[in-house]
């Protein structure tokens, strides 16, 4: 049999692409799925979960994009991203595996310094929270959603209080301000009339005990 007859014919352009322009993973991640690849899978389930929140909307805004293979998800599902990260390695990373199918502006940014120019239909930010010292996440949130248009709607998704005991040791070095679903709640508070709460757990988004959430989401509205 001729060899180049071999499998499924209408696999044949799908092979002849990736051969030809095959797609690339960004620094954080290849690494995650050279370390933990299950978690990976948790990684780009809560970007699935942004995008059908957000789907529809117009300008949207990413705060703490990483390397930015997730926001591909949401360019799919929205009219247009901008993504920002302080960290410069990321950001190059990001542009360096953009896809001209799923393009995004991706720029780096501080958002602990200041708001992002420009106006938004949503804001959203995944796994950034936790990061940001107590004493600086007014400011942080502030200037996230100070580009927000009136009408517009912030996402907020960080790892719950109670997950750190089973979190790793690398995990636990950068988590710095990890709170419980209660908390996060009355946090986004103060700064919408309306803030929806869900829980994670692996890939499953549900409305559960709360004490029992792994990761936490607020969707909120009515900035005020």
């Amino acid at each position: 049999m001729d060899k180049k007859h071999i499998g499924e014919p209408q696999y044949r352009d799908a092979i002849a692409l990736m051969k030809k322009c095959p797609e690339r993973m960004g620094l954080m991640s290849g690494w995650s799925w050279h370390d933990d690849p299950k978690r990976f899978v948790f990684y780009l389930s809560r970007y699935k979960f942004v995008a059908k929140m957000l789907d529809g909307s117009g300008h949207v805004l990413e705060v703490g994009c990483g390397d930015g293979f997730g926001t591909r998800l949401v360019v799919q599902a929205v009219k247009q991203v901008t993504a920002v990260d302080f960290d410069p390695e990321f950001v190059a990373s990001a542009n360096a595996i953009m896809s001209d199918r799923w393009p995004f502006t991706c720029l780096q940014h501080d958002v602990t310094a200041a708001p992002v120019p420009g106006s938004f239909d949503a804001v959203y930010s995944l796994d950034v929270l936790e990061h940001v010292p107590a004493d600086s996440e007014g400011r942080f949130i502030s200037n996230m959603i100070a580009p927000l248009k009136p009408k517009g709607v912030a996402i907020i998704g960080t790892p719950s209080l109670q997950s750190q005991a089973h979190a790793s040791a690398h995990s636990r070095r950068g988590h710095v301000n990890c709170k419980d679903q209660g908390d996060l709640k009355r946090l986004m508070q103060r700064y919408f009339d309306q803030v929806f709460v869900f829980s994670m757990n692996d890939e499953v988004v549900h409305t559960g005990h709360h004490a029992m959430s792994h990761y936490n989401f607020c969707l909120c509205c009515g900035k005020k």
